[in-house]
């Protein structure tokens, strides 16, 4: 349902020019995301196709939010353009890994943290763009934004070094 979410959510802000929907749309996706993982891990409901399309559908989603809000100039470009690199080339990476070695790399905790950091800052400039209490949700998307783009990065360096582990590994090379 969140990867069907995303085009509906590109449609409401670049077609109709509606910040203010798409942010709603785009919260209820981040809470179907929190919702849906709390409770395949309490029901012990998890599968193989479900931890790689719950971090498609981050992927994608953060992704459209962050390209579709600089291109609409929602989303500032200091927050923007290095959220883009960072999904392309963890998006490269993992596919590269899956498609080469048939194998992923396992979520971390920080990078769950990142993530839900960033689907907070990202609404925040959704809902300024919107009129709603513009200068508060400015500063918080500028507070959670630089905090969830640092630890973005951080775990991303880290997933470098799981995605360097993995390949050795699928080649025989473990030690390496």
């Amino acid at each position: 349902m969140r990867l069907a979410a995303i085009p509906v959510f590109l449609w409401l802000l670049l077609g109709r020019d509606d910040p203010r929907t798409a942010a709603f749309l785009l919260i209820t996706i981040g809470w179907t995301d929190f919702i849906d993982g709390a409770l395949a891990r309490k029901l012990g409901q998890t599968s193989e196709i479900g931890k790689f399309l719950d971090p498609l559908a981050d992927r994608l989603a953060i992704f459209a939010a962050v390209a579709g809000g600089v291109a609409a100039d929602v989303v500032p470009a200091w927050l923007g353009w290095p959220l883009v690199a960072r999904e392309i080339a963890v998006g490269l990476g993992a596919l590269y890994l899956l498609t080469r070695f048939r194998t992923n790399v396992q979520v971390r905790q920080m990078g769950k943290t990142a993530t839900a950091i960033v689907y907070g800052a990202i609404p925040s400039y959704y809902l300024a763009a919107a009129n709603i209490e513009p200068d508060f949700w400015r500063v918080v998307g500028a507070l959670t934004g630089a905090v969830g783009l640092l630890l973005y990065f951080w775990v991303t360096w880290q997933y470098a070094g799981d995605i360097r582990r993995a390949m050795q590994k699928a080649a025989g090379n473990p030690d390496r």
